[in-house]
């Protein structure tokens, strides 16, 4: 409720015929500005890891269980040990609250596309019922599948609750805040020399609907959620208006601790293997199963993400820092035609 997507997702909520009552639940209360547009929900103040949790599910007499809480960004979790903590054990807590009220009918989670991993055994697209080419081992993604692999054994204990997964590309627009925004924000963006990774984003606004239509719908499974169309990195630089800087593979490790130090950006070993492979995957379930297109493709909600960015510099600028890259790559001066 803390966050934008929570307390935008509850005002759309609050304000939709025939929903009773909407209660939100953090550990940190709402902002000023977010606050103002809650209308009527009502905000108890908790943490998901407390057993209380189940109390406030009981009381209320909750039908709709929303978890929104599987965070990917340490510095707003308090690091990367208490993202794991609120991530794993706030959700085993949650999930054991949802299993003893018998007022619930349906749970959705906010997943990500993350469990698949990155590697370079994975294929063009991934389905729902693909097997990863290699299961995340650490940070988000690793959170992610376990949080995930919980939601289908309480699926098994109460199978008479109607289970919403939404696994998600990555969020972008000019209200997120990511780690892969960070990255693309930055002024010179660091790339890992020989690799050019397919990307795929879902804009923030489709990521509300969707998550609103689960609420209210028998959506029931496993669904990615994704922007139609693919953006190669080296393209959404460009288009961002920033300069690459390729770094040999052996470097990255390095730029990469520095990163993390300095509070730039968190550069994971997951984010890492992203940048070398990248990760697409298939919608046709969305489409076809749940029902949504979104109504911005891969490239809108990234052309979006980027109007909001400060200083951007013009096309000739990069051209010119970029040759001035390759020249010292290849030991020879290198001129735009």
């Amino acid at each position: 409720m803390s966050r934008d997507l929570g307390s935008r997702l509850a005002a759309s909520l609050a304000e939709a015929p025939g929903v009773e009552r909407v209660i939100g639940v953090d550990a940190v209360a709402p902002s000023g500005p977010a606050l103002a547009t809650l209308g009527r929900t009502e905000f108890v103040r908790a943490d998901i890891r407390h057993p209380l949790i189940a109390k406030v599910i009981s009381a209320a007499r909750v039908d709709t269980v929303v978890h929104l809480n599987v965070s990917a960004t340490p510095g707003l979790s308090g690091g990367r040990s208490s993202m794991m903590e609120m991530n794993v054990i706030g959700t085993m807590q949650l999930l054991a609250g949802t299993q003893q009220a018998t007022s619930v009918r349906r749970l959705v989670l906010k997943s990500t596309t993350a469990v698949y991993g990155s590697s370079p055994r994975d294929p063009a697209l991934f389905t729902e019922d693909t097997e990863p080419g290699a299961t995340p081992r650490s940070g988000y993604g690793k959170d992610a599948v376990e949080v995930e692999g919980y939601v289908r054994s309480f699926s098994r204990r109460r199978p008479d609750v109607d289970v919403t997964v939404l696994r998600f590309a990555n969020f972008i627009g000019p209200r997120t805040d990511s780690p892969i925004v960070r990255y693309l924000s930055l002024p010179a963006v660091p790339t890992i020399l020989g690799f050019d990774p397919r990307l795929q984003f879902v804009h923030e606004d489709d990521a509300l609907d969707v998550l609103r239509l689960a609420c209210r719908g028998q959506r029931s499974g496993v669904f990615n959620v994704a922007g139609d169309g693919i953006l190669l990195l080296s393209q959404a630089i460009r288009r961002a208006g920033r300069v690459p800087v390729p770094v040999a593979p052996p470097v990255i490790a390095l730029l990469a601790r520095f990163a993390r130090r300095s509070g730039l950006v968190d550069f994971s070993p997951e984010q890492i293997a992203f940048l070398n492979y990248g990760r697409v995957v298939d919608t046709s379930r969305l489409h076809d199963e749940f029902g949504y297109r979104p109504a911005h493709t891969t490239a809108e909600a990234f052309a979006d993400f980027a109007r909001g960015l400060s200083a951007p510099l013009p096309p000739e600028s990069i051209q010119h820092a970029e040759s001035l890259l390759l020249g010292r790559l290849t030991g020879r001066a290198v001129t735009n035609a």
